[in-house]
């Protein structure tokens, strides 16, 4: 159990039959009443995020989150096919469950699949990635300014902005949390 006074973000959480993670959370101590914790809750299934105040003294059960590593094998239509390099089975998950979290990533690389009681809600995609860039347009001399960027497509489909001397067939090396280009690999 997990009291309200003991909210990090991150932290999974059994709420009313719902499965949430902590996004946002702050202590309040105002100055006439009692204490409370003002959070910002993500449900997992739902995809829904909802704000609620909590009492300090409030508990709640931590959801068992289980995350195991599948080889992302292609795409077949509407439904994502991955496989588990240890026991070579496979599973095919539904673009509602995937989202855009394989923007950037190739055929064959290994993400991370969550699931709550054996259901997966979520593909957790690399941090970083190594892309090779396959479309942009080219930087002219003289181009200089400090921090310039131009759209790039790369091999994923993925569109990035990156630095003005980047060209077509470089490798660049990119955050998938924020989609930012980071540097050449």
């Amino acid at each position: 159990m997990i009291s309200a006074s003991e909210f990090r973000n991150g932290v999974t959480l059994e709420i009313d039959g719902q499965v949430y993670q902590i996004v946002e959370f702050q202590h309040v101590k105002p100055g006439k009443g009692a204490a409370f914790v003002r959070t910002k809750l993500k449900n997992v299934i739902g995809n829904g995020v909802v704000e609620r105040s909590f009492r300090p003294t409030e508990k709640f059960p931590a959801a068992r989150i289980d995350r195991k590593e599948y080889q992302y094998l292609y795409t077949d239509g509407e439904i994502h096919n991955f496989m588990d390099t240890e026991t070579y089975e496979q599973i095919g998950l539904s673009d509602d469950v995937v989202g855009d979290s394989l923007e950037f990533v190739k055929e064959n690389e290994m993400v991370k699949i969550a699931s709550y009681n054996g259901n997966a809600f979520a593909v957790e995609p690399p941090l970083f990635v190594e892309l090779e860039i396959t479309d942009t347009e080219p930087g002219f001399k003289g181009d200089t300014a400090t921090g310039a960027t131009k759209p790039a497509t790369v091999e994923t489909g993925a569109h990035v902005s990156v630095p003005l001397f980047v060209s077509i067939g470089d490798k660049i090396k990119i955050d998938t949390r924020t989609g930012e280009y980071l540097s050449r690999a």
